[in-house]
């Protein structure tokens, strides 16, 4: 985006969204989702860097652990999260041992394996909410994902002309961190004049429409 100001000029509007496109995540070649048998990449890029399943299969114990903590968002209590991470890194060690995990549908498998131990009737939901966070987690860290989102956030101030606006939707709890860390710094030191106190949510209607809008996140602010 520094590149473009500095060709084009200074922006008065900045809209980022930085959700995966639904074309991306309905392709199971891309294998973004654990619900299709696919390849387990998950690269917005196929062409650059490792996949998820070199990660997966190379990664330590502790640090999937830590990887599945700062980017999965598990929807439990801390004590019981944990618990779960440490079964999901733990079962995900013995199995790559035996054989290496190559598909989304392997990766599922594991993490059902992993959560045997849940009461039967809260299990179901349980494997598809780790699922779901798991491989977020792993694209997260294949993508290189906050990284970026820093990156981004860092040029912003100098990208925008003044009283310039950036709008940013967030789509989990970890991106939106970032963002509402930024813009509070950057009013408390005066570079935006002023920024959303509260982010926006889409309303039932929306969310009916769309259900993938459902953990949309919206901030603000204002360049001096």
């Amino acid at each position: 985006i520094d590149k473009v100001a500095e060709k084009y000029g200074k922006f008065d509007f900045v809209l980022a969204d930085l959700g995966v496109s639904s074309m991306q995540i309905d392709n199971p070649e891309r294998g973004f989702t654990y619900k299709y048998e696919g390849p387990l990449d998950l690269r917005l890029n196929p062409n650059q860097g490792i996949s998820a399943a070199e990660r997966i299969n190379t990664i330590s114990m502790d640090e999937l652990e830590g990887m599945l903590i700062e980017n999965s968002d598990e929807p439990y209590a801390k004590e019981i999260s944990n618990t779960i991470i440490s079964e999901i890194a733990k079962t995900v060690v013995e199995e790559r041992r035996k054989k290496k995990i190559e598909t989304t549908t392997q990766l599922k498998d594991i993490i059902e394996k992993a959560l045997i131990y849940l009461p039967k009737k809260e299990r179901e939901e349980a494997v598809n909410k780790s699922c779901a966070r798991t491989f977020q987690a792993l694209r997260i860290d294949v993508n290189n994902e906050f990284e970026v989102l820093y990156d981004f956030l860092e040029k912003l101030p100098e990208v925008l002309a003044p009283n310039g606006r950036v709008a940013i939707l967030t789509f989990h709890s970890g991106e939106d961190r970032l963002v509402k860390k930024s813009f509070k710094e950057n009013v408390k030191a005066g570079i935006y004049s002023e920024a959303a106190k509260d982010v926006i949510r889409p309303s039932a209607e929306e969310c009916r429409c769309n259900s993938r809008a459902h953990s949309t996140k919206l901030r603000w602010a204002v360049r001096s």
